[in-house]
């Protein structure tokens, strides 16, 4: 009965470090994007993450330009601004994963 309206379920995937890394890894074509702020982005990232900022003003306008036939994999510091992206990237028809725990779940 609770669940009649669809809440509490995610349009995205959920995923922790190592099943997040290796689905990055092995699905052709996928973009890594952190979705942190340019300060933080370039203290340090996941190398060959892309850096769209969800809190900028065109964070909405950047996305709608991306190619909805690739997978994106998204993380921020925490795994809540990259869930809040994927819910949003997910809602315009993309395909994402988010990194759960963040930055720091991801495996050296």
């Amino acid at each position: 009965m609770f669940g009649l309206f669809g809440l509490g379920t995610k349009n995205y995937e959920e995923l922790r470090g190592a099943e997040f890394k290796a689905k990055y890894k092995t699905t052709p074509g996928a973009v890594l994007i952190d979705v942190r702020t340019q300060g933080e982005f370039r203290s340090g990232s996941i190398p060959g993450a892309r850096n769209i900022d969800i809190m900028s003003a065109n964070f909405a306008q950047q996305i709608s330009t991306l190619d909805k036939n690739k997978e994106y994999f998204l993380f921020c510091r925490s795994g809540n601004r990259s869930g809040q992206a994927c819910n949003m990237m997910a809602k315009q028809g993309f395909k994402v994963h988010n990194l759960a725990g963040g930055v720091s779940d991801w495996p050296v």
